[in-house]
């Protein structure tokens, strides 16, 4: 088996639900040993969150010593495969030691408890540096140690403040959030990227450094070109629906089945799009000829589109739509969205010890991505030598 990219890097992980775990498991994909420390008794909160829940065909579902029964949480699987299991519990002071003992022979440790939650346990950063210098210590908070110390991190809570319900939701008045807890996921990949770059820096000083990152920051960075707008222009964007504030035509439209989303990017694939649609001389009217003059006259032009598209399936718009070069695409839902995957090869779904799960969606030619631990059952690896 090829040697991953992080094999031999020992990752302590006391983070829990969302952010942390998942910035920790693309660690574990790329071959880093993680063991994740857990509450006695109840785990990560996500181990209770469902349904749904995996059940093993057989019906001997994952067990250890403090969890057992066929049933999983799929939200904890998705985020925590490659990992051990431990249970501590930090208010003891003989489990506080252990701790101690892990994160002075890690090479990383992530932790998303309450700013100064671990510093008040003697874990802090600068608890640990002077015994383990080459430490590298992910911080992961929801407001920042600043003014925002003791505001809860919760991504629905992060969406609403942190502008992104604003420019998400069918219409102005109606902002919803996104389908899935995305800020996290942002949250979790700026995390892995600042724990890259601090020990690529260790490589060269063997000293490791703090790493702290937060929620909001992380959601206004990924706001990109709404932010941008905001912090370059001061223009405040609000909600359009499926549209794009600065480009046209990229939106939903009807079809005679399904929706169909069409991404025109430049001038070329809209002179294309008109073409199928049997209105070449469309993009030669003045009101359409440049992107800038589509935004402008962008309800016209989704009305004349809108007629031509409803009167056929969106089958047959996407097959000649796409052998035109337009991009463009039925809105599908997750399972018509995992076969379009497999149809193009890209192997969505991966096994890990006869579990499915889904594919980390990094290629590297030398040191791939490796599925090696089944999401691990609470406490599973109490009794092997991780402390």
């Amino acid at each position: 088996m090829p040697t991953g990219a992080l094999d031999g890097l020992v990752v302590a992980d006391f983070s829990r639900v969302l952010a942390g775990p998942y910035a920790t498991m693309l660690l574990a994909d790329l071959g880093a040993e993680v063991i994740k420390v857990e509450r006695p008794g109840s785990g990560d909160d996500t181990r209770s969150w469902g349904p749904p829940w995996y059940s093993e065909s057989d019906g001997a579902g994952p067990s250890g010593p403090e969890q057992s029964g066929p049933e999983q949480s799929t939200y904890f699987m998705a985020v925590n495969r490659n990992k051990r299991s431990v249970t501590l519990d930090l208010s003891e002071p003989g489990d506080r030691q252990r701790a101690r003992e892990l994160a002075l022979r890690a090479d990383v440790l992530v932790e998303n408890f309450k700013p100064g939650g671990f510093d008040r346990l003697g874990l802090g950063y600068d608890d640990l540096r002077p015994d383990n210098p080459g430490l590298v210590y992910c911080s992961i908070t929801g407001f920042g140690t600043g003014a925002g110390h003791d505001l809860p991190g919760y991504d629905l809570l992060v969406q609403a403040v942190g502008g992104l319900m604003s420019v998400t939701g069918s219409g102005p008045d109606e902002p919803v959030k996104v389908g899935v807890a995305l800020v996290d996921v942002i949250t979790g990949l700026h995390a892995s990227v600042g724990v890259l770059a601090a020990l690529n820096s260790r490589a060269t000083t063997g000293v490791g450094q703090r790493v702290e990152v937060n929620l909001l920051s992380s959601l206004l960075s990924g706001l990109v070109n709404q932010s941008s707008g905001y912090a370059a222009a001061g223009f405040v964007p609000g909600i359009m629906g499926n549209r794009h504030p600065s480009i046209s035509p990229y939106e939903s439209y009807p079809t005679a089945t399904v929706p169909i989303v069409i991404a025109v990017g430049n001038d070329r694939q809209f002179q294309a799009c008109m073409r199928v649609l049997g209105q070449p001389e469309r993009a030669s009217d003045p009101r359409f000829v440049t992107n800038p003059q589509r935004v402008h006259h962008r309800e016209e032009l989704f009305d004349r589109m809108s007629a031509l598209l409803a009167a056929d399936t969106s089958e047959h718009w996407f097959a000649r739509l796409t052998a035109a070069g337009v991009p463009c695409g039925p809105i599908n839902d997750l399972a018509g969205a995992f076969a379009l995957a497999t149809d193009l090869g890209l192997s969505p779904i991966a096994s890990v010890d006869g579990v499915p799960t889904v594919a980390n969606p990094i290629g590297l030619s030398a040191t791939p991505v490796t599925y090696r631990y089944r999401p691990p059952a609470l406490g599973d690896d109490n009794d092997k030598l991780w402390l």
